[in-house]
């Protein structure tokens, strides 16, 4: 039986009268890694702002694991499970990788798991291990992207919220942080992943969501939507 950890229903999203997201409505169930794909301004930050909680939503509701979340914080998501990795990355730059990773697991109380944690951490990314002391602050875009990632996984998130990780990386850091996010998901966590590289990004999902002008125009299976001629025209630039 399929279970349904994150359902969207009717979502309305408003800044300052401009309605950024119109109605939307999506799932993502235990065990999957599903793609929202769009062009810039489609609404699709927009989206992982409002169901992380950094967003008041208008309308319309957001349920995790079965009971409505509208309204709570992101530090209360976090303790649930719900973790994200922010477009930006969001690191704390005045603070080393140790620091930075240890604070995403400032919920948690169980230390020799946390350190086990921060062991699993550094294998997956071998380069924040070899800096480990180094200031956040210094690194390069793709080592923060790195470490932004590595702090939500020390929350140990049921569902990763991924919004736009490969944003101005190079192609070897891009090659690196898809086959991260494939290594996550192969060692069980639910990814909803938020990507302007749709050919990347349906590539590695199952199930896929293109989102246009605040609204889901499109879903499906993920390689058959990479496949449609309609998608590859709009959003692979064929």
């Amino acid at each position: 039986m399929t279970t349904t950890l994150l359902k969207v229903k009717g979502l309305k999203v408003a800044y300052g009268g401009i309605q950024a997201v119109k109605g939307v409505d999506f799932e993502v169930n235990e065990g999957e890694l599903v793609s929202l794909i769009g062009s810039n301004g489609a609404g699709k930050t927009t989206t992982m702002k409002a169901i992380t909680g950094t967003l008041a939503i208008t309308d319309g509701d957001i349920e995790y694991m079965g009971k409505s979340i509208r309204g709570q914080g992101p530090w209360d998501l976090v303790k649930q499970g719900l973790a994200m990795v922010p477009e930006g990355r969001g690191v704390f730059t005045r603070m080393t990788i140790t620091e930075n990773l240890q604070m995403g697991a400032y919920i948690r109380s169980d230390k020799p798991e946390i350190a086990v944690d921060l062991e699993k951490v550094f294998t997956i990314f071998p380069r924040l291990r070899e800096r480990k002391d180094q200031l956040a602050g210094t690194m390069s875009g793709g080592e923060q992207q790195m470490l932004a990632m590595g702090r939500a996984l020390m929350s140990r998130p049921k569902v990763l919220l991924l919004d736009e990780p490969s944003m101005g990386l190079s192609p070897m850091m891009v090659d690196k942080i898809f086959e991260v996010v494939r290594d996550v998901y192969a060692q069980g966590v639910t990814v909803l992943l938020v990507e302007q590289n749709a050919s990347r990004a349906l590539a590695i999902a199952n199930r896929a969501y293109v989102m246009d002008s605040g609204l889901i125009t499109m879903s499906g299976d993920a390689k058959t939507m990479l496949s449609d001629p309609k998608v590859r025209a709009a959003y692979l630039g064929e």
